[in-house]
């Protein structure tokens, strides 16, 4: 087991702040101070340079920040390993977890559910950010295993597909288009849309989607953007704007009839959603065995 005072240390170079570092370590200050001033003198190295209200880790400080890395990880899998030595159900081990907002809201929670109830002494966390952020927790050590749209290039990353995820078009019963059975693409053109913010994964789907059609996203007549999918959905239910969303976001207002689904011609918008684990960390069984779990949930091989 690593020591408190390496523990202070990992998080005040994680988050090179010692304010930040108190906090999610939940004591005082000084006491962070302290046990820093202890493991320098005990290393008789300085770990941390001091510019200002900043800090950055030294040389010394740097090869230390690495090695406990790889400590953390081999104290993860220990125990882990140690926990299934007899039954895998019996697994112990925290497993922090990062997805996008898709994933995280209308894909992930009924696997977590699950999982918990087979692995009951598994402490799980969930991390609720865009790709990008998902991708940057993982790097920073914040998360164990992300779950993002689209296959990373990182070559710190390794990328594991997932499942697709389709985006369709819908509409609010009172608007009169809602009562065609099949919609032309060039129709769509002519309405009044509603679109989700820059930077989101459904913007970029439904992009790419109509760039096959040699459509742009300024030929569509916008009328507004939304920040987040159930802020789009919930204006979409109370207007008369078409909106792209995930299929698996608007299922529950489908089959209630507060939205309608629109049959665009020749139009298919679809997106793929991959688990990342940091190279070097793909024999992590406590994340090799969530990954698995939630393939067969989906009966994805």
């Amino acid at each position: 087991m690593l020591s408190f005072k390496h523990e202070v240390f990992f998080e005040v170079a994680r988050l090179r702040s010692f304010t930040k570092a108190s906090h999610v370590l939940f004591v005082s200050q000084p006491a962070i101070s302290r046990n820093i001033k202890e493991l320098e003198h005990e290393y008789k190295e300085s770990l941390f340079e001091r510019k200002g209200n900043s800090i950055s880790l030294t040389d010394a400080g740097q090869l230390v920040f690495n090695s406990l890395l790889k400590a953390r990880t081999i104290e993860k899998q220990l125990q882990y390993d140690i926990s299934v030595f007899h039954d895998q159900y019996k697994a112990k081990g925290e497993l922090k977890l990062g997805a996008s907002t898709t994933v995280a809201l209308y894909i992930i929670p009924t696997i977590l559910s699950s999982f918990h109830q087979k692995h009951e002494h598994v402490t799980i966390s969930l991390l609720n950010r865009n790709s990008e952020s998902v991708l940057q927790a993982l790097l920073a050590h914040e998360i164990d295993l992300g779950i993002i749209e689209g296959r990373n290039k990182s070559p710190r990353v390794k990328s594991q597909h997932f499942l697709t995820d389709e985006v369709v078009a819908v509409c609010s019963p009172r608007n009169p288009i809602s009562k065609r059975k099949k919609v032309n693409l060039h129709e769509v053109v002519k309405e009044p849309i509603a679109i989700r913010e820059n930077g989101s994964g459904t913007l970029a789907a439904l992009k790419h989607a109509l760039g096959l059609h040699r459509i742009k996203l300024s030929d569509l007549k916008v009328r507004v953007r939304l920040g987040g999918t159930e802020a789009l959905k919930n204006f979409i239910v109370a207007d008369s704007c078409i909106g792209f969303l995930p299929k698996r976001a608007v299922a529950k207002e489908l089959n209630s009839g507060e939205l309608i689904q629109l049959n665009i011609n020749k139009l298919t918008i679809t997106r793929q959603f991959y688990f990342i684990q940091r190279h070097g960390d793909e024999s992590n069984g406590l994340c090799n065995a969530f990954v698995k779990f939630s393939k067969a949930h989906y009966n994805i091989k």
